[in-house]
């Protein structure tokens, strides 16, 4: 499917779930119609209880297996594994940081490039493109899209 140039609105998540949200809606959004994204987007929150990170973060394989028959979801099994673990992650960093606009904060010394580097290492299933589009809706500073 040929992806949108449509660069999502920008908002300011109100806490750590909300940033897992919008990392989670990033990796879904590489390689499909962000419309397709958008319109299941409601079916995504309800399948994955609101992105409450620490219940995410204990999903087993029963809830992996939920989720890839789940039509209210893109069922791409790669990207929910990514999802789960990505709750761990974020749940390591909000230890460590005290959330996850803190970690982001202790990255603030970096140029853009290094960031998108640290966060394609620490994140499953986000890439080049899926950072920046995750950085540019929680409202971080990013290039112009056509410099990224």
């Amino acid at each position: 499917m040929r992806q949108s140039r449509e660069i999502p609105p920008k908002i300011t998540p109100k806490d750590d779930n909300g940033y897992f949200e919008e990392l989670t809606k990033a990796i879904f959004r590489a390689g499909f119609s962000w419309g397709v994204v958008r319109a299941k987007w409601g079916g995504f929150r309800t399948a994955f209880h609101g992105f409450d990170l620490a219940r995410v973060a204990d999903y087993g394989p029963d809830d992996v297996s939920r989720l890839a028959e789940d039509a209210r979801i893109v069922r791409n099994r790669r990207k929910i594994l990514a999802t789960i673990e990505n709750a761990g992650a974020i749940l390591v960093l909000v230890d460590e940081y005290g959330s996850f606009l803190g970690y982001l904060r202790s990255l603030d010394h970096l140029d853009y490039s290094s960031r998108v580097r640290l966060l394609t290492r620490e994140f499953a299933g986000l890439g080049r493109t899926s950072a920046f589009v995750f950085l540019h809706c929680v409202n971080e500073e990013t290039p112009a899209w056509q410099d990224r």
